[in-house]
Parts: C-alpha cells; structure tokens; sequence
C-alpha cells in the first residue's frame, strides 16, 4: 500500500470531515474565498437529503472549466474535438442544445475557486447553489453510502460501472464502502457521447425507467449539458453529479483530487484496466484485492 505523504494545511473552514484534500489551490488558504462553507455544507447534506425522502425530482449540474471550454467550443483537453466529449467538430453537432440545455437543471454546484466561479457566471445565466467540493468530500467520507444506504445509483461511463460491480463481489471493499452494491448501474458512453445526445438520452432513458434508485450519483462528463436536465423526465429521483467522485468507487482517483487524499483505490490484480479512461491517476493509496 502506497500511502501520500503530503500534508494538508488548508484553513479548517473548507475541510470536510474525514477526507483529505490535498488541492493546493490558493483559495483554500483564504477565509474570504467561502466564508460560509461549513454552514453551507450542513444545509447541502439536509437539502439533499429531504429532497430524497420526499421523492422530489431534481438535478444538479457540477460545473468545471472543461465545461467552460465545452459550452465555449474551445479546443482544448477534454473539450477537444477526438479528445474525450466528441469526435466531431463543434460545427457537426448541435451545439446549442448543450447551451441550452446546461441552463435547465434544478441546481447548480462550481468548484469555489474563483476563477471557475467566473467562467460559471459567464456561460450559464443562473445562481451558483452549492460549492461542487461538497460532492467530492461526501463521496470520500462516504456519507451519501451511509445515509443512503440501499437507495443509490451510479450513472457513468460502462467500463467504470463494470469495475465497480467487480470490486463489489469482494467482501473488503464492501465493508471499505459500508454497502454491498448500489441500486441501479445506468450505463454511459465513455467517449464521445456529445455526437448524438438524443440517442445517448434514448439509451440512458430506456435503463432508468426500469431503475429503482431514489438518488443517482453521476459522472457523465461535458455530455451532461445536453441531457442532465432529461432525467427527470424518465425516473423521479435526485440526480448528483459528482464528477470524479465516481472515479474513486471505481479505485481510480488521483489522491491529489479535490478531497480524496485519503481515499484507498482498491484494485483487481488481473482486470484489464486498459479500457479505463483515467483521470491522469498516479496510484496513490493503492490496495490490491
């Protein structure tokens, strides 16, 4: 087991208990940056968790700079035309319905770095709701396993599901989550799925109007613009985009992520991970099963 040894001295007010983020960002330094963090947290945790009990509908977005660059049409990282969110150039799809779209959802979370705050304020004409770190250190602390438990989807790319799935037939990584297995495994196109949105909703669609999970934790990259905000339509649930969250119950994370500095990624010693698209991991913190 590989541990990381660096340390973290981020102000107490943007820690969330038992998780480690490891984020070197400058705002994380500074009181003004969310100087209502922990109180906001609280008030996440009871929203989401009265929404869910009340069989309320809702989807939240989690907003990053790649999505910036998406609903920009900037060619750069995940954004690029053949990189990971398209195989076509940004004239070939529709790219208004991802703008469009990205306005539609319930809430909205952004990472509180306040440069992404700005890039947010730019693109999507709505109120920022929650900072995304919420979803990060919830995922790491296993709260939403916790306070969930035997209500939970995943929404994300296949190849991650399926690892997911195979990490759950083992009874150490069963008790490292707290659950068994999550509800519902609603399968995602790990690539490329923004080069024809309404066959990629037809096919998420089809998986949840035979789901029963009451809350969806999702990762379905820039492709959520155009269809996040559908869900709804097909599954009353609440719907949660925590972004790399699912890489770590997959035990691919990169330790240096938002809030998973103490995450352990279990691994299978004969799984093929090639198929993975990783999130540039650097084996931190690694068990294998």
């Amino acid at each position: 087991m590989k541990m990381n040894g660096e340390k973290n001295n981020m102000l107490d007010i943007y820690k969330i208990p038992n998780s480690l983020n490891l984020d070197k960002h400058n705002c994380f330094h500074d009181l003004s940056t969310y100087p209502k963090f922990q109180e906001e947290l609280l008030k996440f945790k009871i929203h989401i968790t009265d929404l869910v009990n009340d069989n309320t509908p809702a989807t939240f977005y989690k907003f990053g700079d790649g999505d910036y660059r998406f609903l920009t049409k900037e060619s750069v990282g995940s954004a690029k035309p053949g990189n990971r969110a398209i195989s076509k150039l940004y004239t070939e799809i529709d790219h208004e319905t991802f703008l469009s779209g990205a306005g539609k959802c319930d809430y909205y979370t952004c990472e509180i770095y306040p440069e992404n705050r700005t890039m947010f304020k730019s693109v999507i004409n709505r109120d920022i709701d929650y900072p995304a770190e919420y979803g990060y250190g919830l995922v790491a602390n296993k709260w939403f396993f916790e306070q969930f438990k035997g209500r939970i989807g995943l929404i994300g790319a296949s190849e991650k599901l399926y690892l997911i799935e195979e990490l759950l037939q083992h009874e150490e990584y069963q008790k490292y989550l707290g659950i068994d297995s999550f509800s519902d495994y609603i399968h995602f196109p790990q690539k490329y799925a923004a080069d024809d949105i309404e066959l990629v909703e037809s096919f998420v669609g089809n998986q949840l109007k035979n789901s029963s999970a009451d809350i969806f934790l999702l990762g379905i990259g820039h492709a959520k613009s155009g269809v996040l905000h559908t869900f709804t339509n097909y599954k009353n649930a609440v719907y949660l985009d925590v972004g790399a969250g699912i890489d770590m119950i997959a035990g691919c994370i990169n330790t240096n992520r938002p809030y998973a500095g103490e995450w352990t990624n279990y691994r299978l010693p004969n799984y093929d991970y090639t198929a993975i698209d990783y999130l540039r991991y650097n084996n931190g913190n690694e068990v294998i099963l």
